[in-house]
């Protein structure tokens, strides 16, 4: 039985934008809003080289990754055709207008995926 835990309203979140939920292990949650005013939650991270999806542009039911331009379905998180590759994504209820979503998967889903860091490689040595 999932716990459904609140988020923010609907109207909270941009439409054509996003929202980051912040979690305490692993990579945050990226809430959307489309133009119709559905809502859909992805690990905030392009399959493709970790882009920030909440930073991407949100048309119909996709998002464009900020930094490679590569499609990804906000249903499924899948990039779509001729890249490849998925993000996780997370159960949305929305209710009385109040978007929630399964505070299980909040705190497990995806937990051991790193947020990558920008700038050059470093080798580190002990």
């Amino acid at each position: 039985m999932s716990q459904w835990k609140p988020i923010c309203r609907v109207e909270d979140i941009p439409v054509l934008g996003a929202r980051r939920v912040a979690r305490p292990a692993g990579v945050d949650v990226a809430v959307f809003r489309n133009a119709d005013n559905q809502v859909f939650a992805l690990l905030d991270r392009c399959p493709h080289k970790g882009g920030p999806l909440s930073q991407g542009i949100v048309f119909g039911t996709s998002v464009a990754c900020p930094l490679h331009n590569w499609t990804i379905g906000l249903d499924d998180g899948c990039a779509k055709s001729p890249d490849e590759g998925c993000t996780p994504r997370f159960a949305v209820k929305v209710a009385d207008g109040v978007v929630h979503l399964d505070s299980e998967e909040l705190a497990n889903h995806a937990t051991d995926l790193v947020r990558p860091v920008a700038g050059p490689k470093r080798s580190v040595t002990a």
